[in-house]
């Protein structure tokens, strides 16, 4: 949310409808002005009515529905029941969780709420002592909420609001038939919320089944970039993009970069090189477990490790002030991601810098984040560019990528020439040898190398031969 000194929060959020505890809590925080999402989105929610809402990342989504959730549980105090909650959030990563139940014990501090984040890679156990006496706010991942559901730690039939945050990236990382198997666990009449900065077809269809005459917010057209993030693009080989981000981080005007790397074993590569080279860095990823990704991303926060190596998973689930650059070092090869990965700077009213390494087989994922965001990435040169392709040459698709993290699959196999079968080689030594060559089985009649007639295919089979009995 953006912090403007000039105004208090009494004329800018009491005017849609917060109570006097949550504008404490927010003149506490040091916020005063309510983003576009939060205008639109804050009435609809305080009156109970279900809501898309869209908007680009970094635009206070998650303040949009956090308020209003707030301000009616606080309305209607009640006790969800044991192993119960009153408020469900669903969040796809970890890191996005844990943000999100953070900004709701800011946001309702003075309200004596209770709050609880599950998600996987954590204790077990602390968590079921968390959800025994029931809780009003639950965070979740859906995959460590199913493993409490099926251990009866937890149900779900006191759900009041369901909240699904980032939901296309959702389904991008296969949660779709959990959310369905979560959404018959639900109770039918409830207030439900997307809250998504894009809305692909597949969404559109997945919040059909959730909600009931949804009321719809869109703040920016989807698949957007986000106004302030200054652009641009350097064409370098592959095997120069190393040293090419050791170049651009020897400018201090990169006070704190998040870099983004395809593969897991590429962020691990990268930072390996990058402490070998004297620059403080941390890696965050899906194989790395929940104390080295939350120790890296405090690392990051806190300014102890100027660069943050990470995956997709830090795409949606990081919130960081002040990161200056974003340096994308592998393109990504869906272009939506793109727009999130930007979307991790120029936050909160600053501005900042997004700078892609595009190497010639990447040059086809370029071609398609500019469609899709409908605006060209200005080019920039350095010592370790490669000549930038014209506007009319062919740009070649990349190999089919497998399974594995966005690995090209291996090219088609050239086969060794056919060799001659081995009975062929017997037939011509037979012949040396002076006998006859066999007919062949169009003749419907077919012998082993004796000479006796041996069943065939090709013609009817033949009496077997008996020699006459002796007397």
């Amino acid at each position: 949310m953006t912090q403007i000194s000039n105004e208090t929060p009494a004329s800018a959020f009491k005017s849609l409808g917060v109570s006097a505890p949550i504008l404490k809590a927010l003149a506490a925080e040091g916020y005063t002005t309510p983003t576009p999402i939060q205008t639109q989105a804050i009435p609809i929610v305080l009156k109970g009515r279900d809501l898309i809402g869209l908007a680009q990342t970094g635009t206070g989504k998650t303040a949009a529905f956090a308020l209003p959730i707030l301000d009616r549980l606080n309305a209607s105090r009640k006790h969800a029941g044991e192993k119960s909650c009153r408020t469900l959030v669903l969040a796809p990563t970890r890191e996005l969780a844990s943000q999100i139940a953070d900004s709701f014990r800011t946001y309702g501090r003075f309200l004596g709420l209770s709050t609880a984040v599950v998600f996987g890679g954590a204790s077990m156990f602390k968590q079921k002592q968390a959800l025994y006496r029931g809780v009003d706010i639950l965070v979740a991942t859906p995959g460590r909420l199913l493993d409490h559901i099926s251990q009866r730690t937890l149900r779900l039939d006191a759900v009041e609001i369901l909240v699904l945050d980032e939901a296309d990236h959702m389904l991008d990382m296969g949660f779709i038939h959990d959310l369905r198997k979560i959404a018959t666990l639900l109770p039918r009449h409830r207030q439900s919320l997307f809250f998504s900065a894009t809305m692909p077809a597949s969404i559109a269809e997945l919040a059909a089944q959730f909600l009931d005459n949804p009321e719809r917010v869109t703040v920016a057209p989807p698949s957007t970039t986000a106004e302030r993030v200054e652009q641009a693009v350097i064409h370098v080989d592959q095997a120069k993009k190393q040293d090419l981000l050791h170049a651009l981080l020897a400018d201090k005007s990169v006070k704190r970069a998040l870099v983004f790397t395809r593969t897991k074993h590429g962020a691990d590569r990268v930072v390996k090189k990058l402490e070998s080279a004297g620059f403080e860095a941390e890696a965050i990823h899906g194989n790395k477990n929940q104390g080295q990704r939350t120790r890296a991303l405090d690392a990051f926060k806190k300014g102890h490790a100027r660069l943050l190596v990470a995956t997709e998973i830090a795409a949606r689930g990081i919130d960081v002030d002040d990161i200056s650059h974003v340096i994308n070092y592998d393109l990504p090869n869906v272009p939506e991601q793109y727009v999130h990965r930007i979307g991790r700077t120029a936050r909160a009213g600053a501005g900042g810098k997004a700078i892609s390494f595009c190497a010639p087989d990447e040059r086809a994922f370029l071609r398609d984040i500019e469609r899709l965001t409908k605006q060209s990435v200005p080019v920039m040169e350095t010592d370790l560019s490669l000549r930038a392709p014209r506007a009319d040459e062919r740009v070649p698709r990349p190999l089919k990528t497998g399974g594995g993290g966005g690995r090209p699959a291996h090219p088609a196999r050239k086969h060794a020439p056919k060799k001659h079968h081995g009975s062929e080689a017997h037939g011509h030594a037979h012949a040396k040898q002076g006998h006859a060559p066999s007919r062949s089985r169009e003749d419907g009649d077919r012998r082993d190398r004796k000479g006796n007639a041996v069943w065939s295919n090709s013609g009817p089979p033949r009496g077997r031969q008996r020699k006459p009995t002796r007397v």
